[in-house]
């Protein structure tokens, strides 16, 4: 029996090969004879650099950046196919998680680290770039990444405006003069699993901004700020991108990465399955596993697990999610080819023990799952 075993990370316990590790370890208890195939899985979020460095064989480095409040980070990225593309995760530079623990303020967040990760990963060579954009802490339309790839955002005065989504308010003109030539020889893939547009009640400062600190008035200051971005942009550049499916996520990120960059934006799960070559190794599979911390109703929104169950249902493979806890409208995951789910614990478990303990409760849920599935 052949299975493969396809999990993201369960966030805050397990990464995505700690996972499949886990799994394979249930699965051999509930059938030694089954060859166990890992395929190490992420949206474009979390997990996704690691997913991609460890199944190609990549190797990671560790740049100093400028963090979304203006500190200097260490932000760790790969190289993979011989050094030729880069895989970068945002939030390891511009990401909330870096700011945990301290007052935000998403009118002067800026996403320059991200542009600073893109031309260490040039001035290493590479010519193509996996970007991941999940968990970003910034609402300044990618601004702050056009600037350290060389673009300059001016007042009337001609002055250039300060770090943060607010001061595009005052944008009159955008200077790409200086942008780095070898942009021209890049492409970059943007991973990204939301279709919010840029600005609007879906776009990014409505949406995400409060998660990021932002008040009611200071999302009205940014989606503001932003609109008057587009504007210019439209005006001055002659690309509109305001209401363009997925660039309202991570702050309008990827508005900078279309406008000034040979970018290209696309699902996340379909980014990491296409890399790690994932329907290749669906092809005579018996039986998918695959998992995360929480399944429910967003799941269907290109989540991994769900991107996993649909590639398995159109070759006729069944798949089981295994996971930490269930959601509301989780069950409409069932109709997207997962023919089972199992929980890693009951409802007398805490999280925190449940993270504690993590590894042992998913081998072991694992293996209940595949010996249900056995029974004739």
């Amino acid at each position: 029996m052949r299975v493969v075993i396809a999990p993201q990370a369960f966030k805050g316990s397990l990464s995505a090969r700690e996972a499949c590790r886990a799994m394979k370890e249930g699965l051999h208890r509930a059938l030694p004879e089954a060859e166990g195939v890992l395929v190490p899985m992420a949206d474009g979020g979390d997990g996704t650099l690691e997913a991609l460095v460890e199944i190609s064989g990549g190797r990671y480095i560790t740049t100093l950046v400028t963090g979304p409040q203006g500190d200097a980070v260490e932000a760790t990225w790969g190289l993979i196919e011989s050094d030729a593309t880069a895989v970068i995760e945002m939030a390891r530079a511009s990401g909330l998680v870096l700011l945990a623990g301290r007052p935000l303020d998403p009118r002067t967040a800026t996403s320059r680290g991200t542009g600073e990760l893109i031309l260490a990963a040039l001035d290493r060579g590479a010519r193509h770039i996996i970007l991941g954009v999940g968990g970003s802490a910034t609402n300044d339309g990618g601004a702050g990444l056009a600037r350290a790839l060389g673009a300059r955002f001016l007042d009337r005065e001609g002055c250039e405006l300060p770090p943060g989504g607010a001061a595009l308010a005052r944008l009159e003109r955008i200077d790409v003069s200086g942008l780095d030539a070898r942009l021209a020889e890049c492409s970059i893939l943007v991973a990204c699993d939301v279709t919010n547009p840029l600005t609007g009640p879906r776009g990014a400062s409505a949406v995400y901004g409060p998660q990021k600190g932002a008040t009611p008035a200071m999302v009205r200051e940014l989606d503001a700020a932003l609109a008057r971005y587009a504007q210019v942009i439209k005006e001055q550049l002659g690309k509109d991108l305001a209401d363009i499916p997925g660039a309202g996520a991570a702050g309008g990120l990827p508005v900078a990465l279309l406008v000034f960059c040979r970018a290209e934006l696309r699902p996340g799960v379909d980014v990491v399955a296409e890399a790690v070559g994932l329907e290749e190794k669906l092809k005579g599979a018996d039986l998918v596993i695959t998992g995360e911390g929480r399944l429910d109703g967003s799941a269907l929104y290109n989540k991994a697990p769900i991107g996993v169950a649909r590639r398995a249902k159109r070759l006729g493979i069944p798949a089981i999610a295994v996971v930490g806890s269930l959601g509301d409208g989780y069950e409409a995951a069932l109709a997207e080819g997962i023919v089972a789910v199992e929980t890693l614990v009951s409802g007398d478990v805490s999280l925190e023990e449940a993270q504690r303990d993590a590894f042992r409760l998913l081998s072991e849920a694992t293996e209940r799952a595949v010996r249900k599935r056995s029974l004739p």
